[in-house]
C-alpha cells in the first residue's frame, strides 16, 4: 500500500467510477461543492465507464477533464488521490479493495456491497488502509438531508425524551407496470437484491443513526408482485424482491418498523420517518425534503400539535452554505455536503461516517430481513458491528460549514 498523498502539496486528484444516474448525481456534487463550503482543494480528474464515446461525453458534460475506461489503470495514477464508486454494487468490493490498497481515499455508493462476503472483505481493507490514513465512507446521503441532520440532533439532545416506536418507509413506483423492461437492477447476480437493498438500506441507515443505536433482531417479509419482465431477448425471470416488510427490535429497547416498495403506485421517492419518543415526536418525508415535523410534548395539551419547522435558517445543519432563509434546497444537495464532509474528513486526518463498519451493519441487517423472509418470518438476531468512532462530536459535524 502506498501512502496517501500529502495535504497541501496539490490539489486532490478525483477519480470518479460510473456515470450513470449515481455518477451523475456525484459529479454534480463535485462540481458545486466549492461553490458553497470551503472545502480542500481538489480537481475533478477523471471519469471512468466502460463505453468509451459516453465516457468521453459525460465526462465533458459534468466537468472532468477527461475519460477513461480502465478504471485498474485510474487507480495506479500518481494524480489520484480519491476513488469515487458510483458503479453497480457487484463491483464495489473488487474496485474499493483494490483503491484502498492503491492508497487511495474511497468513497462508496451505498449498499456497501451485494454480499456480507464482500462486505466483510472491504472492512477489512478499510482497516488496513486507516492505519496508514487513508479514509473511506459509504454513501448514505439522506444523514445530510438537512432536515434529517436536525432531527438527529433533537433526539441526541434528549427532545424527544426516549424513543420508543420509529416507523420508516420508503416507496417509489418506477415498477408498477408490469411491462417496464428488465434492468440489472432486477437480476440477483448483478443487484444482489430488490428493493431490500435499494431503498431499505435507507431506511435502517436513518434508523441506527436517527437514534445512534442499533438493531439486535428481526423478522421480515420479502415478496415479487411480477415475477417476468421483457428483456432484450425475450421474457426474462425476475430474481430479486420487489418490496420488504420487517420489524426490528433496537438495542435500546425502541422497536421500528419498515416497509418499502418500488411498485406503489403514485409514490415517486417517499422516505418518510416518523419517530416518537416519551416527551416529543417527529415526522419527515423526502418529497418534502425542506421540511421536518416536531411535536414537544411536554407542552400542555390544549396547545400541543406538530409544528412545521421550515429547515431554511442559516442554524440549520449545512444550511449557511447556501441561500438566505426560505430559500430551498433539494435532493442533489445530500450529495454535495456529503462531499464537503468526506473532504474535511481527508484534510483533518479524521474517520469519516457512514464507515465500511456501519455499511457493513446495515448489510447484516437486510441479510437477517432476508433470512427470516426465507424462513417464514421466524425472528432472527443481528449481529453486532464494532464501528469506527467519529473523531468530532456531532454538534461539530453538523455546524460547521464553513
Amino acid at each position: 500500500m502506498t501512502s496517501p498523498q500529502t495535504s497541501g502539496t496539490r490539489p486532490l486528484g478525483v477519480a470518479a467510477i460510473g456515470y450513470a444516474f449515481m455518477g451523475q448525481a456525484h459529479s454534480n456534487a463535485w462540481r458545486t461543492v466549492a461553490n458553497h463550503f470551503d472545502v480542500p482543494d481538489f480537481e475533478q480528474k477523471v471519469l471512468v465507464g466502460r463505453d468509451a464515446v459516453a465516457g468521453a461525453a459525460a465526462a465533458k458534460k459534468y466537468g472532468w477533464s477527461e475519460s477513461a475506461t480502465d478504471w485498474r489503470e485510474v487507480i495506479t495514477r500518481d494524480d489520484i488521490d480519491i476513488i469515487d464508486i458510483c458503479a453497480p454494487g457487484w463491483l464495489h468490493a473488487e474496485i474499493a479493495t483494490a483503491a484502498l490498497a492503491a492508497g487511495k481515499h474511497v468513497l462508496v455508493e451505498k449498499p456497501l456491497a451485494n454480499s456480507l462476503a464482500e462486505s466483510e472483505s472491504m472492512v477489512a481493507a478499510a482497516q488496513v488502509a486507516r492505519n496508514v490514513g487513508v479514509r473511506s465512507m459509504v454513501g448514505f446521503n439522506y444523514r445530510r438531508v438537512p432536515a434529517l441532520a436536525l432531527a438527529r440532533k433533537l433526539i441526541e439532545e434528549g427532545e424527544l425524551g426516549t424513543v420508543r416506536q420509529v416507523r420508516a418507509s420508503y416507496l417509489q413506483d418506477w415498477l408498477a407496470d408490469s411491462e417496464a423492461p428488465m434492468t440489472w437492477r432486477l437480476r440477483k447476480e448483478t443487484a444482489g437484491s430488490g428493493a431490500l437493498g435499494d431503498i431499505a438500506s435507507h431506511a435502517i441507515d436513518q434508523i441506527q443513526h436517527l437514534l445512534g443505536d442499533t438493531v439486535t433482531a428481526v423478522s421480515g417479509k420479502l415478496h415479487t408482485f411480477t415475477t417476468e419482465r421483457p428483456g432484450p431477448d425475450g421474457i426474462e425471470p425476475v430474481t430479486v424482491d420487489d418490496a420488504v416488510w420487517a420489524t426490528l427490535s433496537m438495542a435500546g429497547g425502541a422497536m421500528a418498523s419498515v416497509d418499502v416498495s418500488r411498485v406503489a403506485l403514485g409514490q415517486k421517492n417517499a422516505l418518510r420517518v416518523e419517530v416518537y419518543g416519551t416527551a416529543g415526536s417527529l415526522t419527515f418525508n423526502l418529497e418534502n425534503p425542506n421540511e421536518l415535523y416536531f411535536l414537544n410534548g411536554t407542552e400542555p395539551i390544549e396547545v400541543q400539535g406538530f409544528r412545521r419547522i421550515l429547515v431554511t435558517e442559516p442554524e440549520h445543519p449545512y444550511i449557511s452554505g447556501w441561500w438566505p432563509q426560505g430559500h430551498v434546497i433539494g435532493w442533489e444537495h445530500s450529495f454535495t455536503h456529503q462531499i464537503r464532509d468526506f473532504l474535511h474528513s481527508i484534510a483533518d486526518g479524521t474517520d469519516p461516517s457512514p464507515s465500511f463498519e456501519e455499511g457493513l451493519g446495515v448489510q447484516q441487517v437486510l441479510a437477517g430481513i432476508e433470512a427470516s423472509s426465507a424462513a417464514g418470518g421466524l425472528t432472527v438476531p443481528v449481529l453486532a458491528v464494532e464501528t469506527t468512532p467519529v473523531n468530532e462530536p456531532i454538534e461539530t459535524q453538523l455546524l460547521h460549514n464553513s
